[in-house]
């Protein structure tokens, strides 16, 4: 689904207003999504990341879709300002400093392979996001990580290693979902 300019707008607004909210009450924006009407009220999954400068300062989301998107983008947006547990939570202090970015995912599709060759040749760099996971272990990296990963066997064993295993891990139980996103921020309003 394409997102127009009026309803990124939208999603970005609501953003916003859910951090202001959780500073000044301590909880997210609730919002009565019926009212906003479709693609909005839909189901969606989104991950929302904030910045300071150039710095990451918080990002959370959803894998899958499984509440109307808007509500999805508000309750990660408060997340990721206080309930990422990488950071403490966001001050009034920070605000101004803030940037924040919208990723909105597709439908995971199951990949399937079968050696770690197999599923590097059927990565694609710069537009997969890729969900791995073994047995307990799971991690996600969206489509941005390639800025900073732009190798696909180097993406991998970053995941890997993010999921809480070895680098070179390998093993029959090893899944893997691939997502797209449609990503937009305050620099690109």
């Amino acid at each position: 689904m394409f997102f127009s300019e009026s309803l990124r707008s939208v999603l970005l607004d609501m953003a916003w207003q859910s951090i202001r909210h959780g500073l000044a009450k301590g909880d997210p924006l609730k919002l009565e999504p019926d009212q906003l009407g479709s693609p909005l009220s839909e189901a969606g999954a989104s991950f929302v990341t904030l910045h300071i400068g150039e710095e990451l300062r918080g990002c959370i989301g959803s894998l899958h879709a499984h509440r109307p998107l808007i509500c999805d983008v508000t309750e990660n947006a408060f997340s990721a300002a206080f309930r990422d547990p990488r950071f403490a939570p966001l001050k009034d202090t920070e605000l101004n400093n803030l940037s924040l970015d919208i990723s909105v995912l597709s439908q995971p599709e199951r990949m399937v392979f079968g050696s770690e060759q197999d599923l590097l040749r059927q990565i694609r760099p710069n537009v997969d996001g890729l969900i791995l996971t073994d047995i307990n272990y799971r991690g996600t990296f969206l489509p941005s990580v390639w800025e900073s990963l732009p190798d696909a066997k180097q993406f991998l064993r970053h995941l890997k290693r993010k999921a809480g295993l070895p680098a070179d891990h390998w093993s029959d139980k090893l899944e893997v979902w691939r997502y797209t996103t449609q990503s937009f921020g305050d620099k690109d309003s």
